[in-house]
């Protein structure tokens, strides 16, 4: 029977498509090397064995005119956490697969515990762990002051078994920490492996959407930061959600990378405790360093994140450069944009830095994707250089084009609101930014180009 699963197995070229029945270091066929990888075979031998599931199901045979098909609102499931419900579009979606990456201790599985011990007061949910035993679980769980008394609690790594006790019991909720620990006994490779990884989250998958179960399923990540495993991992999901923070600081942010049941680029901002994580209701404040005194190099950005406003503070040190290539140092920010902005400082605002080192940093860890920034960016640069503090009471946001023009972003109505409820009094926006009605207690500056910018703070910096 041993020789007869061997046989049953097949190996794939990615390159090519060639099947072999065991695995070489090179294709037979186009010759490619290291590109076979391990396919599970069909579950009954025939060709629709994996999925006989669907063949009962008459929604998937039935063709129908889009316009005949009624825009329900979907439910939604409120976990008991606030930002992460913000972060999943506004609850749990039933049937939905969310994917959870992050750096290990970080807190993922104290945020998947807290969620399961709120939503088990509303529905069956179950909790399956393949790296932590029950003790583990059920010590973080006291620890953390949670009540334990409905949550169901399941130590296996076979996706088969785990499968069939979830058919028993029919939890609402389910979560699997971590998708690399399982395997199913269709594979001969070790549980981690990329044909393990894919077939087990196919199969999780599947049982999620046929019983209308909300998955939750955990993700290593690598070096990088990127989720470890096949890149279908993340094709294959609902929703995919990256747990970052950095090493030292107390502040956890849950970023929403794909989200197939509402906006992307969420954020939501939690603070890890002695009692687990705790929901951050202004996270504008915790990026603000507030300085006893003025100093330069720093500058107060209005970004915006999902459909959350935030105020962040860009600070930036100039300094002489010993080396002959002056080091362009960006954190939190594209280290690209950063040299294309000094460029355009030198080009059209007429200051170069040819012979100094520049560093940038986002305060509180928080990541700045949209060109937003460049005007903050500009002014924070521009202060450390000439050793010259902005105005306290100052907020800023516009992207700056290689002409030297000053253009608008969206939502800056919504941004001035937000630094106006924060006590800032002064703004500097894109012209077309500019608002149609005052805000009271903010005066705005619209400005069209660098030299604009730099002329309104003349005197200033």
């Amino acid at each position: 029977m041993a020789k007869a699963a061997k046989t049953r197995t097949r190996f794939v070229c990615s390159e090519c498509g060639a099947s072999f029945p065991k695995w070489q270091g090179q294709c037979g066929d186009c010759g490619a090397w290291n590109t076979l990888q391990e396919q599970a075979p069909p579950a009954d031998g025939g060709t629709a064995g994996r999925f006989a599931g669907y063949a009962g199901d008459a929604r998937t045979q039935s063709v129908r005119r889009l316009s005949e098909v009624a825009a329900e609102d979907v439910r939604r499931i409120g976990t008991g956490l606030r930002e992460l419900d913000r972060v999943l579009g506004g609850g749990l979606v039933q049937g939905s697969v969310t994917l959870i990456g992050g750096d290990p201790g970080i807190g993922k599985s104290t945020l998947l515990i807290q969620a399961m011990a709120l939503l088990a007061e509303q529905m069956p949910a179950l909790y399956v762990s393949g790296e932590e035993s029950a003790e583990q679980i059920s010590l973080r769980a006291q620890r953390l002051g949670l009540p334990g008394e409905r949550v169901q609690l399941l130590t296996e790594t076979c996706v088969e078994r785990i499968i069939n006790l979830a058919q028993q019991h029919q939890p609402r909720v389910l979560v699997l920490d971590s998708i690399q620990t399982f395997f199913t006994t269709e594979l001969q490779s070790a549980p981690g492996s990329v044909a393990q990884v894919r077939e087990s989250a196919a199969r999780l998958v599947r049982y999620a959407k046929q019983t209308g179960t909300s998955l939750f399923l955990v993700g290593h990540v690598t070096k990088e930061g990127a989720l470890a495993g096949p890149r279908v991992l993340e094709h294959m999901v609902d929703t995919v959600l990256y747990f970052e923070g950095e090493a030292g600081s107390q502040f956890r942010l849950v970023r929403a990378i794909k989200n197939r049941f509402g906006a992307v680029n969420e954020l939501g901002v939690f603070a890890m405790t002695d009692k687990g994580l705790r929901e951050v209701a202004n996270p504008s404040a915790i990026f603000l360093s507030r300085h006893a005194e003025e100093v330069a190099g720093s500058a107060i950005l209005v970004t915006r994140e999902g459909t959350r406003p935030l105020l962040v503070e860009v600070q930036a040190l100039v300094d002489q450069s010993p080396l002959g290539n002056p080091r362009r140092v960006a954190l939190g920010l594209e280290q690209n944009r950063l040299s294309m902005l000094l460029a355009v400082l030198h080009r059209h605002g007429g200051v170069g830095m040819f012979d100094q080192d520049v560093f940038l940093n986002v305060v509180g860890g928080v990541r700045v994707t949209e060109p937003a920034a460049d005007l903050a960016v500009l002014l924070a640069v521009l202060s450390s250089f000439r050793d010259r503090p902005l105005p306290p009471d100052l907020v800023t946001f516009g992207e700056v084009g290689l002409a030297g023009e000053v253009r608008p972003v969206p939502n800056g109505q919504e941004r001035l609101r937000e630094a106006a409820k924060h006590g800032f009094r002064r703004a500097i926006v894109p012209r077309a930014n500019a608002p149609r009605k005052p805000i009271a207690g903010l005066e705005v500056v619209a400005v069209s180009r660098i030299g604009e910018t730099l002329g309104s703070l003349i005197g200033k910096i």
